[in-house]
């Protein structure tokens, strides 16, 4: 028999350590592309609340842009300039942009636990949003409906959407307009704006979300 040296062991071992090593490295693969697909099936925003601005002409051959040789200039893009207000408490956030705004009220100033009957003083939140839509004359406004991810995914799709109906009802009572046009949906558990993994989180995420164009 051979005498067995360290550096023969070393190379012994050596496949072995370059197959985990590559098994590993497959792992992160896999799960990095299971992430990305997952991300990109799912908008970070509703369908329809997507900024609707056309990009600015910019002239690529401006000598002004002093763009270094053999430099092309991207795609324009408008980016919105969001200005967000929460109450003491995050109870009410409202956010304006360029071209919407948009009033997130927490289910727990609106409803009580699992229901869709809107509370004592869930008339003074909504008349204050109303406001605002007369402020602003529009004449198309978006109510949705989430919830967090407690319970199932189909038990928060009906109740989302059941919430959402209710404050459209009171909007469309102290509105009393015809000509507005109403966009009502539950997404139950989608769309997350904080940590479902924590109490706080989840409060936020169950809400009622009242959105519409700035100046009609």
């Amino acid at each position: 028999m051979a005498p067995t040296t360290p550096q023969a062991l070393l190379a012994a071992r050596r496949p072995a350590a370059t197959a985990l090593a590559a098994a590993v490295l497959l792992a992160g693969v896999q799960f990095t592309l299971a992430s990305g697909a997952r991300a990109d099936e799912s908008p970070s925003t509703p369908p329809g609340t997507e900024s609707t601005s056309p990009p600015p002409e910019v002239d690529g051959n401006a000598p002004g842009l002093k763009l270094r040789s053999g430099a092309t200039l991207a795609p324009a893009k408008v980016l919105d300039i969001i200005s967000v207000v929460e109450s003491e408490g995050g109870d009410e956030r409202r956010e304006d942009t360029n071209e919407n705004v948009k009033f997130a009220l927490q289910a727990e100033v609106l409803f009580g636990k699992d229901s869709a009957t809107l509370s004592s003083q869930a008339n003074g939140r909504i008349a204050a949003i109303a406001n605002e839509i007369k402020k602003q004359g529009t004449t198309k406004v978006r109510v949705f409906g989430f919830t967090d991810n407690l319970g199932t995914y189909a038990h928060g799709k009906v109740l989302s959407k059941q919430r959402a109906d209710a404050v459209q009802k009171v909007l469309n009572q102290q509105l009393n307009d015809p000509s507005i046009t109403y966009e009502i949906r539950g997404y139950s558990e989608d769309y997350p704006i904080a940590d479902n993994s924590t109490e706080e989180g989840r409060k936020k995420n169950r809400r009622v979300e009242v959105s519409f164009p700035r100046g009609g």
